[in-house]
């Protein structure tokens, strides 16, 4: 019994790390004021071109770090679309999805069915993972989970505790009164789209050559809208994006464990959304105030206007 209770804990630690990875990226972009739709775009891409540099190479790392270029490359594009064009940011990060899902189908139609032979081990940390039981849980894990709380508590910190972070989030809440006191506003919600674009890219890595190790056109699967929901779920803090990540992460592992019992795999493959549109549902119902929402968020800044 004990270890079937370790070995889900440890599914769901690692379901969940794509999750964080691409919700603290959310949350680094949301905190400047621009709304990205294209989280699920911007995975995809990431999934295929570290699948494929990977594959070409025999490099995972060399892998990773191509994916994270692509990400923020092409969120470039939402940068471009929502602050300098100013344009809607929900019509340009449905587009940006859309693109992402396109390209990565396209760009790996050569490498649907094939298998990754090059295999990125788990990382055992010295006398750590000997504790029992919590030792194989937390600390015999893919490098990218470690990566990925890693990322998130600096996340926290960079956002609670610098003045650059403090500098984005009131960029977020008025970027007209943090542009009087010399900040380029735009140069800011520029770099917050581009470093999250990233994030969610790493994400997308994690997903085709840690998770699955192998290439497989809708392999995200949603967890790109699941991001941007837990965002909210989390309040815009990195910090309550760990658990609740791995939360949902324990939601895909359920569809798993239930299969037994005959339940429907179609309804099971339904947990993760409808756990997503009832956090929804229950958030909407709180006073908004306490949300702590960007006051800007999704609202272009225009310089000049009153």
């Amino acid at each position: 019994m004990e270890e079937i209770i370790i070995s889900t804990i440890q599914r769901t630690m690692v379901a969940g790390t794509p999750l964080l990875l691409a919700t603290t990226g959310e949350v680094l972009c949301e905190r400047s004021g621009i709304l990205n739709l294209g989280v699920e775009g911007v995975m995809a891409v990431g999934a295929v071109v570290a699948f494929i540099v990977t594959m070409t190479t025999g490099q995972p790392w060399l892998g990773v770090l191509a994916a994270v270029a692509a990400g923020m490359a092409i969120s470039v594009i939402h940068a471009v679309a929502s602050v300098s064009l100013q344009a809607n940011q929900v019509v340009s990060g449905l587009a940006l999805t859309m693109l992402g899902l396109g390209l990565s189908g396209m760009m790996g139609k050569p490498y649907v069915g094939k298998p990754l032979t090059i295999k990125m081990d788990d990382v055992a940390i010295p006398w750590l993972c000997d504790l029992p039981v919590v030792g194989n849980i937390f600390f015999n894990q893919s490098p990218f989970f470690y990566l990925a709380v890693f990322l998130a508590l600096v996340a926290w910190f960079f956002l609670e505790r610098t003045r650059l972070g403090i500098q984005v989030r009131s960029t977020g809440e008025n970027p007209r009164a943090t542009e009087t006191q010399g900040v380029n506003v735009y140069l800011l919600q520029y770099w917050s789209v581009i470093i999250g674009g990233g994030f969610s890219a790493l994400a997308g890595a994690h997903l085709s050559i840690s998770y699955s190790k192998s290439w497989v056109e809708g392999m995200t699967a949603g967890r790109g809208w699941i991001a941007i929901a837990l965002t909210i779920f989390a309040l815009w803090n990195p910090g309550r994006a760990i658990w609740a990540s791995f939360v949902f992460g324990g939601i895909f592992v359920a569809q798993y464990l239930l299969q037994p019992l005959g339940i429907s795999p179609n309804f099971l493959a339904m947990l993760p959304y409808v756990a997503t549109l009832v956090i929804l549902l229950l958030i909407s119902l709180r006073d908004p105030r306490k949300l702590n929402a960007p006051a800007m968020l999704a609202t272009p800044y225009k310089r000049g206007e009153r």
